[in-house]
């Protein structure tokens, strides 16, 4: 029998401190002005002392549990996707796991920054695919605030802390693009663009980092990546754009949203943006925007909702879900 990934229910958690834009110009050369502009972003979260990626992604996962009307204990996997662990290891899934009180199953982190989510949920999927597994949590949690330099304006105003997470259970499928579930994931990495987004330390080189970027080179590939993934997506289940009733973008920033929705010929109001309240909370951006958009009732049971997320590496991805 064939199965298919549906998504129960999701869950996302924000840390209770907020910085705003104007409380980061008084510590460093910028304004309100300057990053809305230019981002889109008017303020973020940040996670308090001693709160950690486990404590947020617990939460979110507890919220994502409660939304599905699943027991902790139906799940066989946890996937994390974190670049920024409680510890180099174990895995940070792991210790959502005994949050959560299961004792059996797996547990393990998946790395690919911003494009996280979506390669733990293309694992999970696949996982579901070949009978392996029933319920799935997929989780997305970060505290970016960890390692960024709050004296370079170029990227301590783009990132914020949170967590967002997705319970998914497998379904039997006949592979028809309306029935309900995951129908397709896609995945990329070009290790030759390393450079151009990274965290400049880790432990083989001895040394802890902070985020460095290049901002212009990443927004010109993140606009071609993502038109490219997004194409590949609805090519592969012989779909349109038009068909599209919800884009679920990585958040980013708020030009490269506006370009992919426009791109798809999406209203606005089809395309989810939390950008001004999170900035970017890497892998845990496109799970909090979902949350947010199926918590609060936008997103409606049959509609096509598009996934897509480009990140260091460089990663880049999407999913298209009939939710």
């Amino acid at each position: 029998m064939a199965f298919r990934s549906q998504f129960l229910g999701c869950g996302g958690y924000l840390p209770e401190r907020i910085i705003t834009n104007a409380e980061l110009a008084q510590t460093i050369d910028t304004s309100d002005e300057w990053i809305v502009q230019r981002t889109g972003i008017s303020e973020r979260h940040v996670a308090a002392p001693g709160e950690l990626t486990s404590d947020l992604a617990t939460a979110a996962a507890r919220r994502a549990l409660t939304a599905a009307k699943v027991d902790a204990s139906e799940i066989d996997m946890i996937i994390l996707a974190t670049a920024t662990p409680d510890n180099t290891f174990p895995a940070t899934a792991a210790r959502v796991q005994h949050n959560l009180g299961i004792t059996r199953g797996a547990a393990f982190d998946v790395q690919a920054v911003c494009t996280g989510f979506i390669y733990a949920l293309a694992t999970a999927d696949n996982f579901i695919k070949a009978g392996q597994v029933k319920t799935a949590l997929v989780i997305g949690a970060e505290t970016f605030s960890r390692i960024l330099d709050w004296k370079d304006r170029g990227t301590c105003v783009l990132f914020g802390d949170g967590a967002g997470a997705a319970v998914l259970r497998a379904v039997p499928s006949n592979g028809s693009t309306s029935e309900r579930g995951t129908l397709s994931t896609h995945l990329h990495t070009d290790g030759s663009n390393y450079d151009i987004l990274y965290a400049d330390g880790g432990i083989s080189t001895g040394k802890s980092g902070f985020v460095r970027m290049e901002g212009k080179e990443v927004f010109k590939h993140a606009v071609t990546r993502l038109a490219e993934v997004v194409d590949e997506a609805l090519t592969a289940n012989g779909l349109h754009a038009s068909d599209i009733d919800w884009l679920v973008p990585h958040q980013a920033n708020r030009r490269i949203i506006d370009s992919m929705g426009k791109k798809l010929g999406l209203p606005k109001e089809k395309v989810v943006l939390t950008i001004d309240r999170h900035a970017n909370t890497s892998a845990a951006s496109v799970p909090l925007a979902l949350a947010e958009a199926a918590g609060d009732g936008r997103i409606q049971p049959g509609q096509l909702v598009l996934l897509e997320a480009m990140g260091a590496g460089l990663t880049w991805g999407a999913a298209l879900v009939r939710w």
